[in-house]
Parts: C-alpha cells; sequence; structure tokens
C-alpha cells in the first residue's frame, strides 16, 4: 500500500476502513456488517456506482437543504456515498477538478456551513448509517450517517450498552460526537467524546493525494492528535469522518455488552411549568436563580445527584409558560427523593404553583402527562423525549441560534436582561426561547485539555433559538435574538466569554455573529469562545491533515500562518 505522511496513514486503509473482521452478518435496514475488510472492498467493487444526484433530479430540492430551511445550497451534485471507499473517489474527483466540498452528516448545522452558494459539490453521508461490532477494533462501530436514534436502538437492542450522545432522534452521529456531543446522559455518563476510541476520516495531503487515516487515542498512535481533534474539534474541519469506534476507557475483554455503559433500565420523567401571567420579575428571577444555584453546586462529580439532568425552556411571554423537564436514574437508591428534592430547590422560595407543561417549548412538546413523575424505560423515554419535536419536521420553519456556557448561577443583571427581552411586546412567537441544560457532573471529570471539547468547568448551558415561517418575520426575529444575546453579555463585549462566571459557546451550536465585530466587541475571537486554549492545537491538526484546506466553513479551524 502507499503510504502518506506517516506510517499509519495508508491510501485506502484496509480498502475503505478497518472493517469488522470476523463480525457475523446482521441484517436489518441500515444495519448490514461486512464480515471482513476483503469483502467490503468486494462488496464495493460490485456494488452499483455511487449516487450521484444533480440538478435535473427530482430528488435534488430535497438534498440540498437540511433541518434549518434559511440555508439551500445549489451544488452541481450530490454524491451520496455508502462506503469508504466511495468517499475516497468522491473527494478525490472533488480536489482534482477544484470544486468546493462539504459535507452533510444529519443535516442539523444550525448555520450555513454545508449549505451554502459556494458549494459546487455536496458528499451527503445518510447512507453511510451502520452500527457494528468490529472485532478488529474491538469497538463498536458507527458510520458517520447514522442518526442518533438509530445509534441507540442498535446497541441498547443487541448489547444492552449506550452512548451518552445528543436528544433529537435525526441528528447525524458524524457532526454530532466531533462536536463534543451533549446530551441527556451527561451528568451520569460524561460527554459522547470520554467514550471515543478511533475515528475513520478521508484527508487530503498537500499534493492533492487522498488519503483514509484510523486515528486512535492509543499513547503510541502517529494519529493520535487527528483522533483528538475529532473529541470537540467541530465536523468539517479536518476530513471526511467515515466511522467512529466506541470503547470505554479501563473497558476489559472482547464482550461489546462489556465495553460502553449501561443506561439505566428506568428512568423518572417529569415536566411542569409555570404561567407568564403570574411570572413577576422577582419571581422569574427567583426561578432562574434556583437553577444556577443547584447546577453551580452539583458540578463535582460523584453525588447521587449525577444521575439527573434538567432542561428548563425560559420562553418568550407569548408563549403563555415557563416549562422544566427533568430525567434521573429511576433505579439508584432514594430515586424518588433525589427528583423530589431537586423539585424543591426548583421551587425554593417561588409562591407560584407550577403546572402540566400544555404548550410545545421552542423545540419540546407538550408534556401534560407528565405533571406527576413516570417511571418509563430508559430506550421509551429517549425515542419520546427524542422524537415529540415539533420543530423536526416541519418543513416550513427557518431558524437562528446562540450559545453561551456559565460556571455559576446566573448573575443578576444577566437575569435582569433575560427577563426584558422575554417579556417584550414588541415580537409574538411563542417559539422564541432560551433553553437552559445541565453540564457537570462525570463531565466535569475529565480534564478540560484531554479531549477537544473544553468546557468542562461549566455547570449548565444556555441556547438561544427562534423559529419563523414568513420571511417578513425574519428581520424583526434576527434583531430580537441578536438584541437578546449581545444585551445579556453586553459587560463583556456582547459576547459570554471564558472568565469566572461564563464559559464561551458550543460549538456544535454555531452562531456566524460571533466573528462579527459588529456583534462581538470583546476582542475574543470566535474560536476561542468554541474552543478555549485548544485552537492552536486543533490548528497544528490541521496543517498536518488539511494543509489545502479542503475542508472548510466559515468558522472552520484556520491552517496556521507560517
Amino acid at each position: 500500500m502507499a503510504q502518506g505522511t506517516d506510517g499509519m496513514r495508508r491510501r485506502h486503509f484496509l480498502a475503505g476502513g478497518a472493517a469488522a473482521g470476523g463480525a457475523a452478518l446482521l441484517t436489518g435496514t441500515g444495519l448490514a456488517t461486512p464480515a471482513s475488510a476483503a469483502e467490503e472492498a468486494a462488496v464495493a467493487a460490485a456494488a452499483e456506482p455511487v449516487t450521484v444526484v444533480t440538478p435535473a433530479d427530482k430528488r435534488y430540492p430535497d438534498l440540498v437543504r437540511g433541518w434549518n430551511q434559511r440555508w439551500a445550497a445549489s451544488p452541481e451534485r450530490v454524491v451520496l456515498a455508502e462506503t469508504t471507499a466511495q468517499v475516497v473517489r468522491a473527494v478525490e474527483r472533488a480536489v482534482s477538478g477544484g470544486k468546493r466540498l462539504t459535507v452533510r452528516g444529519g443535516g442539523h448545522c444550525w448555520e450555513d456551513w454545508v449549505f451554502n452558494p459556494e458549494v459546487r459539490v455536496i458528499l451527503d453521508m445518510t447512507k453511510m448509517n451502520k452500527v457494528f461490532y468490529d472485532a478488529r477494533m474491538n469497538a463498536i462501530a458507527v458510520e458517520a450517517g447514522a442518526q442518533l436514534l438509530n445509534v441507540y436502538e442498535r446497541m441498547y437492542r443487541t448489547w444492552g450498552v449506550v452512548i451518552p450522545a445528543g436528544m433529537c432522534f435525526q441528528v447525524g452521529a458524524g457532526g454530532h460526537i466531533s462536536g463534543g456531543g451533549w446530551g441527556l446522559l451527561c451528568r451520569r455518563l460524561g460527554l459522547v467524546v470520554d467514550h471515543l476510541y478511533a475515528v475513520e476520516a478521508v484527508t487530503v495531503a498537500a499534493d492533492g493525494t487522498v488519503a483514509t487515516v484510523v486515528a486512535t487515542r492509543e499513547a503510541d498512535d502517529p494519529n493520535r492528535e487527528l483522533w483528538w481533534a475529532h473529541t470537540g474539534g467541530g465536523g468539517g474541519n479536518f476530513g471526511v469522518i467515515t466511522r467512529f469506534w466506541f470503547r470505554s476507557p479501563g473497558a476489559t475483554g472482547t464482550d461489546p455488552s462489556a465495553l460502553l455503559p449501561q443506561p439505566p433500565a428506568e428512568v423518572l420523567v417529569s415536566a411542569v411549568a409555570w404561567p407568564w401571567a403570574e411570572m413577576t420579575e422577582a419571581r422569574f428571577a427567583r426561578l432562574v436563580k434556583n437553577y444556577g444555584d443547584w447546577h453551580a453546586k452539583n458540578l463535582k462529580p460523584g453525588t447521587p445527584n449525577d444521575n439527573l439532568v434538567s432542561m428548563l425552556a425560559l420562553n418568550h411571554k407569548s408563549n403563555g409558560y415557563i416549562g422544566l423537564i427533568t430525567q434521573s436514574d429511576a433505579t439508584v437508591p432514594d430515586a424518588d427523593r433525589i427528583l423530589d428534592d431537586f423539585l424543591a430547590a426548583m421551587t425554593a422560595g417561588l409562591d407560584v404553583a407550577h403546572e402540566p407543561l400544555s404548550t410545545a417549548m421552542g423545540e419540546l412538546s407538550a408534556m401534560p402527562e407528565l405533571a406527576e413523575p413516570r417511571r418509563m424505560p430508559w430506550l421509551q423515554a429517549a425515542r419520546y423525549l427524542g422524537t415529540t419535536n415539533p420543530t423536526l419536521n416541519d418543513p416550513s420553519l427557518k431558524g437562528d441560534f446562540k450559545s453561551a456556557y456559565y460556571r455559576t448561577a446566573m448573575p443578576d443583571a444577566h437575569i435582569s436582561e433575560f427577563y426584558r427581552h422575554l417579556t417584550r411586546t414588541d415580537l409574538v412567537n411563542p417559539t422564541a426561547s432560551v433553553l437552559l441544560s445541565s453540564f457537570g457532573g462525570k463531565v466535569n471529570a475529565v480534564a478540560p485539555d484531554a479531549t477537544a471539547a473544553p468546557h468542562r468547568e461549566a455547570a449548565y448551558k444556555a441556547a438561544w433559538m427562534i423559529w419563523w415561517t414568513d420571511p417578513a418575520d425574519e428581520t424583526k426575529s434576527l434583531a430580537w435574538i441578536r438584541e437578546f444575546f449581545h444585551g445579556v453579555y453586553a459587560g463583556t463585549g456582547g459576547v459570554p466569554v471564558p472568565n469566572a462566571v461564563t464559559d464561551g459557546c458550543y460549538v456544535n451550536y454555531p452562531d456566524i455573529d460571533l466573528h462579527d465585530p459588529a456583534y462581538n466587541k470583546s476582542g475574543v475571537p470566535w474560536y476561542t469562545l468554541y474552543y478555549k486554549n485548544a485552537y492552536p492545537r486543533l490548528q497544528r491538526v490541521k496543517a498536518k491533515y488539511d494543509p489545502r484546506n479542503v475542508f472548510r466553513h466559515s468558522q472552520s479551524v484556520r491552517v496556521p500562518k507560517p
């Protein structure tokens, strides 16, 4: 095999990836597993040519846009690869033809990183969706186009294990995992990248040579830095991710059921709401302060509260309600008390009763049946919370989003700005909201530099969101979210700079305003908000594996200047 820049960098590594040597051939939609690398190569060679969709194809309009209908591209072609070998050929053709290429995983990118006017080729990974045990790697492989709920179904039904990835069912593995991967099990199990053993990526060398590289977390792996870059360095930066392998640190043996953690057999799920009609500014401040206080006090791992995660939906007043959704492990000792204590902490000093959550809240549906905590099997809860989302399947919605991490309870000045913008009368949009969600616990047990996901000291994060359908609503919607977000952080230049209170932004919730000096006046660049001190190291990985800057978007990691 032709060698690349180091001993492990091999062109078409194992003829399209380290496949599951000796693994049983599994059946089921999107789940067939090649028995060996040789078989994968043979299948690829004998298969029909790769699917290519051009503007003349009736499928084209569906394949040039993602979940956020603000962004649509007009590429020359969309390539739907099914194997690593097909990805290699698609990249070779784009590079040799000088065509700008981007990669679609699940289509959930919030900005125009994938779908924008400059793109000539979209490499669509949705047909690469297998999940299987790979005996050669002694790890569970997940192809980059697999959607998260399918990953959970496959892992849990087959081996009883899980990776602590995101909630929305149709998010693709490639972008989500490479961005660090927050999920409902994070306080109990950490981030999804804390269980990542290896990644396979198709890269382009300085001379245009296209290679397939497998990078592991092994200390002596010459490609280890490429593995590290995919533990929070974001998608679309270093190459085309084709698959991941998962095995938790410290796992032993070759039984797949012992290589990753198990989720709780049963969880308690609660959903309550407070009416805006009774929410004075003082009551609002008390509720938000309570949420931040609890998470700041429970930042460190090692207590029963690691088993609980929650989301506080601070909706615009036009929604009618503020909501709180909580999930906790129902199998631990005193499970009911742990949840009761959390709800008591949330309502301490709040002299207004909560009600059933009876309206949709941002991304979350109404859940009035959960006004009293309900026990349900974990997989049922994952499916329920991941699919009861009114924004996922509405093809008319356009949106804008922003994010921040908090290390402490929210300061009074921030809360005051939250209240002011959530009660503004010049906007009537029930989807406008900020979702506070749990961090800490086992996330905090990992050193900030151990992975490229550096926000390990955050207690919770905030996600701003607003959707609209009518083009006439775009200007006022963008004005509201920008004035809100940049107003909250006016004291630090309009953005949540890393300091004792805030801790930057989440790269999986991308925001192009962060590099606009009209909005970011802090002097802290967008890459520090996303990556903190990890950015120079990410640049060195970029220089090694993508020196031609083939894989780029408006906020991609930059090749360092000589």
